[in-house]
């Protein structure tokens, strides 16, 4: 049997035994709680691995796309498929998410089982994974800050604005430069480049999503202080002066 599929299954039963482990020391929080607790290790350790690889063992993706995959490169994105694959039967099991976080999840394994087939443009494949999972320690918090009361704080606003901050600047202006740099070049294979338009172009459905939302939180905060200022008004009016 292939040492990659050796790999794959090995890290797939890692996250398994993971969730398991937490399930059995953390049972009355949930599935979905100890879920995102795996989702949660998963996107720090794949956001330092393809760090370390983009920026200190390189290439750097934006100049060498296409390149032969190095080791390391091959270690994060086996690492990154075992979870893909734990998560996404997760999801389907349990009927948690919409189809359109399937379909990224379903893009994520065909470009990860891709690039290693192919054995090349793994570094496009590790800064797509940095940019993608750099913003899921935000969106993680945010559903723990609800599911434990905790939202509708300070906190909460901060978390969210970071999100929705660095969500668009990672996947829209980073992801278009990336993905520029990936068209332009020779060197990646042209079935690598459609799967780069199709990424950014569900950035782009996932942008939509978080413009409505975020148009739709704003529209709450302001009826809130609108009707706090009434409130003011009419106590204001109510005090018997002499």
């Amino acid at each position: 049997m292939s040492p990659l599929v050796l790999g794959v299954g090995a890290c797939l039963a890692g996250w398994i035994a993971l969730y398991a482990l937490l399930c059995y020391t953390n049972g009355s929080c949930g599935y979905e709680w100890n879920c995102r607790l795996v989702t949660l290790f998963h996107g720090i350790l794949a956001v330092c691995i393809t760090a370390y690889i983009g920026y200190i063992d390189g290439p750097w993706p934006f100049t060498y796309p296409g390149t032969k995959n190095t080791p390391l490169q091959i270690t994060a994105m086996v690492v990154s498929l075992g979870y893909f694959i734990f998560d996404m039967a997760w999801c389907v099991y349990f009927r948690t998410e919409g189809l359109v976080m399937l379909a990224h999840h379903t893009m994520s394994i065909l470009g990860i089982l891709l690039t290693l087939w192919l054995e090349e443009s793994g570094i496009e494949s590790c800064a797509v994974l940095f940019g993608s999972e750099i913003t899921n320690p935000l969106l993680q918090t945010r559903w723990f800050l609800k599911h434990s009361g905790r939202y509708d704080s300070f906190l909460g606003d901060v978390v969210d604005i970071l999100f929705v901050l660095l969500f668009v600047f990672m996947r829209i202006f980073v992801g278009g430069t990336m993905l520029y740099c990936e068209l332009i070049s020779p060197r990646p294979k042209f079935i690598i480049k459609c799967g780069g338009v199709a990424m950014y172009a569900l950035s782009w459905v996932f942008v939509v999503d978080i413009g409505r939302f975020a148009y739709r939180k704003s529209q709450l905060k302001y009826q809130r202080w609108m009707n706090r200022q009434r409130m003011a008004v009419v106590n204001g009016h109510g005090v018997k002066r002499d």
